[in-house]
């Protein structure tokens, strides 16, 4: 009997571990993309992956943070470690999957040696990424920037020899507004998903040393969970990695 009810304890055990749903939000291009072929590994396992398509880069840790999800894959650590600082939240990186290289784009010109005097350059309006498009922007030779400051603006740029004039938008909002200005720094996530690939039509490209590789991130108390383990198995499988470089040719770099 007891042998019995043993048997019995593990295959109910082996169903509950087996029977996992994992909740990941994510933003569309490239994160759901690659989270859909994530699932069918997970499938196969005898587990499902449920993805939640968000549109900022807000509300995906803070459904984390509340426990609303088990986890998202859309940010790079910077951004995360400022978004821990700002929110108070407590959400940590499990996982590094990919680069997306940051890219300047333009519906005026084809070359970054054309921008012209006075020419309104757009970039993102969050912290870390608005440092980062000033980053880029400064190794192109366009802007000089205070090197005292960590996480840059518009007002620690030292020197502008074109005049240029900046405007801070969402992320989420400057592929829709590229026709509004002369050059715009986008998120590779965004880019893409207006058709804009970053190794054709950028004017300037982010160099792959980045630090900006894009994470899975979990709340602190489920960084060694069952189901943070099983996601980070999965997502870091050859088989994703084959996948990113055959449908992204680049534009996209598997980091693990």
């Amino acid at each position: 009997m007891k042998k019995i009810f043993s048997l019995a304890a593990c295959v109910a055990l082996s169903a509950n571990l087996f029977a996992d749903t994992i909740t990941v939000g994510a933003t569309p291009v490239p994160h759901a993309e690659i989270l859909t072929e994530v699932a069918k590994i997970l499938k196969e396992q005898g587990h499902e992956l449920k993805i939640v398509e968000f549109n900022d880069y807000v509300l995906p840790n803070l459904a984390v943070n509340d426990g609303e999800l088990d986890a998202n894959f859309f940010q790079h650590k910077p951004y995360l470690d400022e978004f821990n600082n700002q929110k108070g939240t407590n959400l940590v990186s499990v996982q590094g999957v990919h680069l997306e290289p940051m890219g300047a784009y333009s519906k005026v010109i084809k070359n970054i040696s054309e921008l012209k005097e006075k020419a309104l350059v757009y970039i993102p309006n969050d912290p870390t990424n608005e440092s980062r498009a000033l980053n880029i922007l400064e190794k192109a030779g366009l802007i000089e920037l205070d090197k005292n400051v960590e996480l840059k603006t518009p007002l620690d740029i030292t020197k502008n020899p074109k005049n240029l004039e900046f405007k801070e938008l969402e992320a989420a909002q400057l592929p829709r507004a590229l026709e509004e200005c002369d050059l715009a720094v986008i998120n590779s996530n965004y880019a893409l998903a207006a058709n804009l690939n970053p190794t054709k039509d950028a004017v300037i490209i982010e160099s792959k040393d980045s630090p900006y590789v894009n994470i899975v991130a979990v709340k602190k108390d489920n960084a060694e969970s069952d189901k943070t383990k099983i996601l980070v198995k999965a997502i870091s499988d050859e088989k994703i990695k084959a996948f990113i470089e055959e449908k992204y040719k680049g534009a996209i770099i598997p980091s693990f």
